[in-house]
């Protein structure tokens, strides 16, 4: 028997209104949600799917602060992050939870500025090493504060002169600086003016308060320390961009206790120490790895002072980690 034909007309959904990508800038990441600021000047919190991954890298936070989106709107009210813009660079450790996988601080920078104390807490040298040798890997300007000068005694002021001098022999321009007295606030502007800024650093080294002088209308919260273990306590729980009223934006990240390199191939981790790099080149081999090979030139001038003990030891922990943990290559090819 044939099938009756219908007059009916079969019902359709209605289509959806097709609105074209906006582009915005990641200004902040509370681990739930991104806000965006758009191109006009407005800001939008999105989400992103739960499979969002970035040229297959491995990591905790698939967008950082700093980046360039485009955003759609998927729900009635809800905007999604449908892609990244390439990155001009980024600063990246590895994530403390899970050793395979990376942790994305921030991107497209201008520059990357660690905070650091000498004393309540003190900062330890293989903190700075390997902070500077990541920033070195991934095409970041580095530069060095030493805050709490106001704390010092005679001893400690010779400690952070010598650092001082260390760092800046190097090429990482340093500066001592009280968040509380204002000593060294003024370069610090300059420094800031104009340009998007990481601004890093363990836990309690004062990054909160020297950005309220720098930007009293973020008014951030200021912890105390610990006193049993002189360590500081979070006070910063999220990313944020922090713009500046003379000009640029900071990029406050929470504090970090440790910083584990990632994806260094052991062969080029003297290249991320640039006296270490400059006086391998006078080794009888090219591959030397100044780990005992005869004719190196690295470990005399270690010996002779040339090169301070305390980098060379930092060079020698990422060194180890390095061929525990093979490298890939696959985190610094976008840029």
């Amino acid at each position: 028997m044939a099938k009756k034909s219908s007059n009916k007309k079969s019902a359709q959904k209605p289509q959806l209104q097709q609105i074209p990508p906006e582009h915005g800038l990641v200004v902040k990441n509370t681990g739930s949600a991104y806000r965006v600021r758009l191109d006009d000047g407005t800001e939008t919190d999105c989400r992103i799917k739960g499979n969002f991954r970035i040229k297959g890298i491995r990591t905790t936070n698939p967008v950082a602060v700093g980046d360039e989106v485009e955003i759609s709107l998927r729900d009635a009210d809800t905007h999604y992050i449908t892609s990244i813009l390439p990155r001009r660079n980024y600063i990246i450790r590895r994530a403390s939870n899970l050793s395979k996988e990376s942790h994305i601080l921030a991107s497209n920078l201008d520059q990357a500025i660690l905070v650091v104390s000498i004393v309540d807490p003190a900062t330890p040298t293989t903190f700075i090493d390997r902070f500077l040798a990541t920033a070195e890997a991934y095409n970041v300007p580095a530069r060095l504060i030493i805050n709490k000068s106001d704390l010092w005694n005679e001893e400690d002021l010779e400690y952070a002169r010598a650092i001082e001098y260390l760092y800046s022999s190097l090429g990482y321009p340093t500066l001592l600086v009280s968040a509380h007295t204002g000593t060294g606030m003024d370069t610090l502007r300059e420094w800031t003016a104009g340009k998007t800024t990481l601004f890093a650093g363990n836990s309690g080294v004062g990054k909160s308060s020297l950005i309220n002088q720098l930007a009293p209308e973020a008014d951030l919260r200021t912890g105390e320390i610990s006193g049993q273990h002189h360590t500081g306590m979070h006070t910063t729980t999220f990313s944020e961009m922090v713009d500046l009223p003379y000009g640029g934006a900071l990029i406050d990240i929470p504090g970090v206790k440790g910083f584990g390199v990632i994806d260094f191939a052991p062969e080029e981790v003297s290249h991320f120490f640039p006296e270490i790099f400059r006086t391998g080149r006078e080794c009888r081999y090219q591959d030397c790895s100044h780990t005992g090979e005869p004719g190196c030139a690295v470990i005399p001038a270690v010996e002779e002072s040339r090169i301070a003990r305390s980098r060379y030891a930092s060079y020698l922990s990422i060194l180890e980690e390095a061929r525990q943990t093979p490298a890939s290559d696959k985190y610094r090819k976008p840029f």
